[in-house]
């Protein structure tokens, strides 16, 4: 919906990659705010298995742990970790959307292969572009999702030593810091 609103925009021409990758963004960011409830779900439930049994959750299923986590931590807690959510859905739709647009153009311009071939070369150009892109975001924000404090109320993973992780971090960090201010 979004690229075709932009192509009409562009009198019916292809869009340049920087508009394939805003779109990717937007459609990303909206996705994610309405998903990110149904992701901590996910999350929290594939941690409490790694958790001592003093420590578990014990969630019986998604619909259970989004019960308890409104019922222990309120409403707006659904939320937590909406931001690095986003940041990465915002990557692997950018990464994703983009490059399979414009390899399809490639293949289909340059190449000039057949239907099925274009489909399948460009779904495995997209498929790595939205690797690539997404997967350091979403390390951090499992690790962001799953944590608990330790015994003196301090979180873990706040001094990470790769300074590609140093740099997501920082990103991320100031996120958080825009979701404490208005209060998620």
């Amino acid at each position: 919906m979004l690229t075709t609103k932009a192509m009409e925009a562009n009198d019916g021409k292809p869009l340049p990659l920087y508009q394939k990758a805003l779109c990717g963004l937007t459609a990303g960011a909206i996705g994610a705010c309405f998903g990110s409830p149904a992701d901590l779900a996910l999350i929290r439930m594939q941690a409490d298995a790694t958790l001592s049994a003093a420590q578990r959750r014990n969630y019986s299923n998604a619909f259970h742990a989004l019960y308890r986590i409104v019922g222990v931590e309120g409403v707006l807690a659904l939320w937590k970790g909406a931001g690095p959510t986003v940041v990465q859905a915002m990557a692997l739709n950018m990464g994703m959307l983009a490059s399979y647009d414009q390899s399809v153009e490639f293949i289909k311009d340059s190449l000039g292969l057949g239907e099925a071939a274009t489909v399948v070369g460009a779904s495995a150009v997209s498929g790595f572009f939205a690797s690539a892109c997404s997967l350091p975001f979403d390390y951090v924000k499992t690790q962001i999702q799953k944590r608990q404090p330790d015994a003196g109320g301090k979180y873990p993973y706040t001094d990470p030593k790769c300074s590609v992780m140093q740099m997501t971090w920082i990103f991320l960090n100031q996120i958080q810091k825009i979701e404490k201010r208005i209060g998620l």
